[in-house]
């Protein structure tokens, strides 16, 4: 959260690489043409060719269009541009037959094009030409492998040495048997089942690439392996499940359907909290143009109340100190025993008075475990000085990180990563079952997780990417409430495999819909993050425009909660279930919503009453 002004996190999209559009040639039939995006005849004698007329149909390209000039023939071309790092490679894969002769050809432009087939099970080709100031046909042969059904053929250029052109691109030979769809899996069977989640599992089926999960008949989830967790269920309710089998020709039929009922809400997560309620961080420590508030002033409808902020002595100390806004600062600050006595009232009131650690300019990163302890022994004086509750983690900036050899969130290597989770155990153990555990981190550190994780496979991604998951993984079963902060954020990818942006119900319903349903890390179907209970869970919001980029007026406040709580009004996102249990809002800040006439909280008490 930012004193002064809206953070600027970097955007989402500052990761994005350049992403691949796969589609697959259909087989056809023998000695047939089967690099065919599109069939037309040649004005030489009726041979068909390769061309480019729908576009690139079938292709996959780095950096690859289609122009109406030059071509060789028809009305359109193949045109792709490398750059520095980027040779500008097309490729498409077809159906072929097992030990079977091949031809493939095609014409070019254009300096350094090259012209290959690989995949073959034998020896993969490539053919090429320096220079082609004109048209010119490169081509090569290849014997598939006594097992290969699919050949990958391609096109490229070479590194920032400007555009080429391809067309009338053929391999000839004879067509693969057309694919069947697998057997229908068999053995579905049900495993943990929680308040939101079934976990399910199956026999493998010959020949399957993939499997689609179903519950009550819409399919929910897409795998690669033989089990899944289904999320974002009501609690107590009974749900049919089916898997199907999925190849490049289709999906099976649907297996014998199991149902499982999902277990009692937890009442109150432990911490004896509202059915719904209300967070806010309360600025203790600072002013800034919202104005001081004192503790005492805070209305009721605010359950859980977030001094902001604690913050270290230096980066990697763990020392954490809270100090109090200065009367110099905060001209109407109550005195240390008033700001007690207001703990101690809210608390006798049944509210939850945090201290919250961090902020914008709170970096603290746990490199030792000599800051571990520190931290651990610094926050336990803060928390015993005034009687709080619990405590809230609002690292932000640098204070999270990955390293390379960190990419499985369920085992993390990172020495601020691992200490972290390590000190938050020792705290939920020193106070016990009623402590109570926050975390607010950004989409950066979270959601993004979903495209992104750390550095990624080549070191060039941003290392903080997806990087609270492992913390949040360790910490669910003593995680009192998670409330990311949906806002200062770039696009994010949904589960929908569309991006999603602040101003609108949209973002928080599908920011939400992950956290409650689930998401593949770094686009792994096979390393799922799971769940979490929708009574774990409040909606980050800005409280008023001057707090934040991403503030929405009440009726997409109001937008949100109906489609998450009820299936209504959802707009063009569909969820993966309906939660009633949902927590609640969360807000930066009361300050800020007192400045702006308390339009936030007169929100939520308009709906949850």
């Amino acid at each position: 959260m930012d004193r002064y002004r809206p953070l600027a996190l970097l955007a989402a999209a500052a990761l994005t690489l350049p992403g691949l559009t796969t589609l697959s040639s259909a087989a056809r039939a023998a000695d047939a043409d089967l690099a065919l995006p599109q069939p037309r005849t040649d004005s030489a004698g009726g041979t068909p060719i390769g061309g480019f007329e729908n576009g690139l149909d079938n292709w996959t390209c780095t950096a690859g269009t289609t122009v109406n000039s030059p071509i060789r023939s028809g009305s359109s071309a193949l045109q792709a541009t490398p750059s520095g790092n980027d040779n500008a490679r097309c490729a498409q894969t077809v159906t072929v037959r097992p030990d079977s002769q091949y031809t493939l050809s095609g014409h070019v432009r254009g300096a350094y094009v090259h012209l290959g087939a690989s995949g073959t099970g034998t020896t993969d080709v490539s053919t090429w030409t320096q220079s082609a100031p004109a048209w010119q046909q490169l081509t090569t042969t290849f014997r598939t492998g006594p097992a290969t059904t699919r050949v990958t053929i391609y096109t490229h250029g070479w590194y920032g040495t400007g555009a080429y052109h391809a067309d009338d691109i053929t391999l000839v030979g004879p067509g693969g048997d057309t694919a069947q769809p697998p057997a229908a899996p068999t053995g579905l069977r049900t495993g943990a089942v929680t308040a939101s989640t079934v976990a399910l599992s199956w026999s493998a089926v010959p020949g399957a690439t993939s499997y689609a999960v179903y519950r009550d008949g819409a399919k929910v989830r897409t795998v690669t392996g033989t089990s899944a967790t289904v999320g974002g269920l009501s609690p107590a309710t009974a749900y049919g499940f089916q898997v199907a089998a999925v190849n490049e020709a289709g999906e099976s039929a649907r297996s014998a359907t199991v149902t499982a009922t999902t277990t009692p809400a937890p009442d109150g997560g432990g911490t004896d909290l509202p059915a719904h309620a209300l967070v806010g961080y309360l600025h203790a420590s600072f002013a800034n143009g919202s104005g001081y508030t004192r503790l005492a002033d805070v209305p009721e409808s605010w359950d859980v109340i977030d001094l902001a902020f604690g913050e270290p002595t230096s980066v990697t100390s763990g020392d954490i100190r809270f100090e109090r806004c200065p009367v110099t600062e905060c001209p109407n600050v109550e005195s240390d025993a008033d700001f007690k006595a207001a703990i101690k009232a809210k608390q006798a009131a049944g509210k939850k008075v945090l201290i919250s650690i961090g902020g914008q300019n709170g970096q603290v990163q746990l490199t030792t475990t000599a800051a571990r302890d520190t931290f651990v022994t610094s926050v336990s004086k803060i928390i015993d000085e005034y009687g709080l509750d619990g405590l809230d983690i609002d690292f932000e900036g640098h204070s999270l990180s990955l390293n390379a050899d960190d990419t499985d969130f369920k085992t993390p290597r990172t020495p601020v990563i691992v200490n972290l989770i390590s000190a938050l155990k020792t705290l939920k153990a020193r106070y016990g079952d009623d402590f109570v555990l926050t975390m607010a981190p950004e989409t950066f550190f979270v959601q993004l997780g979903h495209q992104y994780y750390g550095p990624g496979p080549w070191g060039g991604q941003d290392p903080r990417a997806g990087a609270y998951l492992p913390v949040i993984h360790a910490l669910r079963d003593d995680l009192t409430l998670l409330h990311v902060q949906d806002y200062n954020s770039g696009p994010i990818m949904g589960l929908d495999n569309q991006y999603h942006s602040m101003g609108g119900a949209d973002f928080h319903i599908a920011m939400t819909d992950m956290l409650l349903t689930g998401f593949p890390v770094a686009g792994d179907a096979d390393n799922v993050f799971p769940p979490l209970r929708p009574d774990q869970i409040a909606i980050g919001m800005p409280a008023s425009a001057n707090a934040g980029n991403g503030h929405v007026p009440p009726a997409e406040v109001t937008k949100t909660l109906d489609c998450l709580t009820k299936n209504t009004d959802c707009g063009s996102y569909a969820t993966h279930g309906t939660w009633p249990a949902l927590r609640g809002l969360m807000t930066w800040s009361i300050n800020w919503d007192r400045y702006g006439g308390w339009e936030f909280q007169r929100t939520f008490d308009g709906y949850f009453g």
